[in-house]
């Protein structure tokens, strides 16, 4: 059985339908990401570990000089 993904496109993405957007997917529990110019490359995690990784990079962001 195939699962259908309805994939969202970022909002930190350009606008249009240029090939320079993140998209997002939910199927059952797990998330899927992938870049729209390479839709066939997708990564695939969980919920918690996406929340960990968004965590860890909003706490660890480099300050200006």
């Amino acid at each position: 059985m195939t699962t259908t993904i309805t994939w969202q496109k970022s909002s930190f993405s350009g606008g249009g339908d240029g090939a320079n957007c993140v998209e997002i997917g939910l199927a059952q529990s797990t998330i899927h990401l992938r870049e729209s110019d390479t839709p066939d490359q997708v990564l695939s995690t969980s919920p918690e570990s996406l929340a960990a990784l968004i965590r860890h990079v909003r706490t660890r962001r480099p300050t200006s000089s």
